[in-house]
């Protein structure tokens, strides 16, 4: 078990520490020449190892894959029923309040995977739901330079994958961005592939356009948005083998 403990900073006042104790950890190997490791993240409610499942069969030989569990938690969306989240969320909205101690957590806990890889292997996250919008998040860390708790961020990320997710924190990704050159040139250079299904009824499609919109006009000129007409919130064959494709070109693995 990893645990990470995150103080936020209150405007003065002392906040509460709480720690995130995050499950196992599973990893599939390359079977070729390791050219690039990417973190996959579960959706809500899910584990790591049926990632790894999913992700062991994909046509990807050189690619190293680290799929973590999420900490269990209370979810408010949930009524406050506790199972694995990457952070806690009330409802799907652009309004409602980011859990942003959860988000950074999470965050850090993926970079940390990431800064033990080998110098010449190309970083990626990706993830489906609860975990493309993690994944989502990690690039605007990444592009910012900082988590939102204003840590630095410290790896290198080279392609994010989002499908059936969402962008959390959307409003203010831009405020984020706009203020540093380093930032702009960031979010241009990195390589974001969406997917979501036109009959998703748990995060509808609309959220996966609005975040690709939001990221669009925040700088992050290097994105492709796919939908799929008759896909729900899961994936196909057909999507995943898209993914896997677009990976191939993005990273020349």
């Amino acid at each position: 078990m990893m645990s990470y403990a995150n103080s936020s900073v209150g405007s003065g006042s002392r906040t509460a520490r709480r720690t995130f104790e995050f499950g196992r950890t599973y990893v599939v190997r390359p079977r070729g020449k390791h050219q690039a490791t990417i973190v996959w993240l579960h959706g809500l409610g899910d584990n790591g190892s049926s990632c790894s499942q999913l992700l062991e069969s994909l046509p990807l030989p050189n690619v190293k894959w680290i799929c973590p569990t999420a900490p269990s938690r209370p979810v408010a969306m949930l009524g406050g029923f506790p199972c694995t989240a990457w952070f806690d969320v009330g409802e799907l909205s652009e309004n409602g309040p980011d859990d942003l101690e959860g988000l950074d957590a999470s965050a850090a806990h993926i970079a940390n995977l990431l800064s033990t890889e080998p110098s010449d292997v190309k970083l990626g996250v990706g993830g489906f739901s609860m975990g493309a919008a993690i994944a989502l998040y990690s690039a605007t860390c990444f592009a910012h330079g900082k988590y939102g708790n204003g840590n630095p961020y410290p790896v290198t990320l080279r392609a994010i994958v989002g499908l059936s997710g969402w962008l959390p924190g959307a409003s203010n990704v831009r405020n984020r961005i706009e203020g540093s050159h380093e930032a702009v040139r960031r979010a241009a250079s990195i390589p974001i592939l969406l997917g979501h299904g036109l009959c998703d009824d748990v995060v509808p499609h609309t959220y996966g356009e609005r975040s690709f919109h939001a990221l669009s006009s925040a700088g992050f000129r290097n994105i492709v948005y796919k939908s799929y007409d008759g896909l729900g919130h899961y994936t196909v064959p057909k999507e995943m083998e898209e993914v896997c494709s677009w990976l191939n070109t993005r990273l020349g693995v």
